[in-house]
């Protein structure tokens, strides 16, 4: 089992670019946070899962997955969940918790082979 955390200041992701977004996050994420007024805190939250999944993974030495690799879903309890969007050599079972308030987002990732 591996784990990953990663924490991040909302304010950074105010004002990033239309490439930046496209570059990180898949369609599904972006339209997920931009329904909200304030789509930041749901980007920030979101680009920490992905570093918190890269960090887990890189300890199960799983590398060569990119963000936008990464997508971060809510199942139909609406709890956050993790799919990899590209084939890897191991099935890795996730558990993800993610977090904000006015400033910073947090997300913890753990990461078990199956």
């Amino acid at each position: 089992m591996a784990i990953g955390v990663d924490i991040e200041d909302i304010e950074r992701f105010k004002g990033k670019s239309e490439d930046f977004f496209n570059r990180v996050f898949t369609d599904l994420e972006l339209e997920y946070c931009f329904k909200y007024s304030k789509p930041e805190s749901h980007l920030a939250a979101r680009f920490c899962a992905k570093e918190a999944v890269v960090k887990a993974l890189t300890a199960l030495d799983i590398e060569n997955v990119s963000y936008k690799d990464i997508e971060v879903f809510h199942n139909e309890k609406h709890c956050p969940q993790i799919r990899i969007l590209k084939p890897i050599d191991k099935n890795i079972i996730f558990q993800l918790s993610l977090s904000h308030d006015r400033t910073k987002a947090i997300a913890f990732v753990t990461a078990q082979e199956q």
